[in-house]
């Protein structure tokens, strides 16, 4: 069975705990993770390009085994990096055990109240995308509101229509777009070779 297998047989199994079986297993030796690979996101990597996070702190949304916030951390941000599954978290550690990175273990439908706002950066890469499209706007709703400045949304596109039979359920454009509530404005919307890569921005109250 393929690493992707194991990983839509784990969803279909549970929409939210899955990822915690998954990673358990692979720690086990009897699945593999998907996105286990050394190189950050390279839409990431592009969007990066001369930015310096000093004095800035960024979220890592579902952060797996910290390619993303290890990647942002060498630019200077102070990084937070969540993810469900405990065994996930204790293996990017393991992985990583001199890193600036603080690694925490956190439910994006239920992340901790002094999140809110808290981060110039979040960073949220395909991880709403591997819930249930009944899932999507919560968790949509939940990622804009711990954004404090800059939000930055990485998923796989699709067009608007019936949902997919996933896992993975890709974003419509209209999913998308949703992320703009709780103050955020769109900067910048764009589709690249199937993917979306979306800039959103706090905008700030005019007194």
């Amino acid at each position: 069975m393929s690493a992707d297998d194991d990983a839509r047989r784990l969803q279909v199994a549970d929409p939210t705990g899955w990822f915690e079986k998954l990673y358990a297993e692979a720690e086990a030796g009897t699945a593999s993770v998907p996105w286990d690979v050394p190189q950050p996101q390279p839409h990431l990597v592009e969007w990066a390009d001369g930015v310096d996070g000093t004095g800035r702190r960024a979220l890592v949304v579902g952060c797996g085994y910290g390619r993303d916030a290890e990647f942002l951390a060498s630019l200077g941000f102070e990084v937070t990096a969540f993810d469900i599954s405990p065994t996930a978290i204790a293996a990017v550690r393991e992985r990583h055990p001199d890193s600036s990175v603080s690694y925490v273990v956190a439910d994006l439908l239920d992340p901790p109240a002094q999140w809110r706002r808290a981060f110039d950066l979040v960073v949220e890469n395909m991880t709403v995308q591997a819930l249930p499209v009944a899932l999507h706007a919560e968790a949509t709703e939940q990622v804009a509101a711990l954004t404090g400045g800059e939000l930055l949304v990485l998923a796989v596109a699709r067009d608007e229509g019936p949902d997919p039979d996933g896992p993975p359920w890709p974003l419509t454009p209209a999913e998308v777009e949703a992320f703009a509530g709780d103050g955020l404005a769109p900067r910048s919307i764009r589709r690249d070779n199937g993917r979306w890569v979306a800039e959103f921005v706090r905008q700030v109250a005019m007194n």
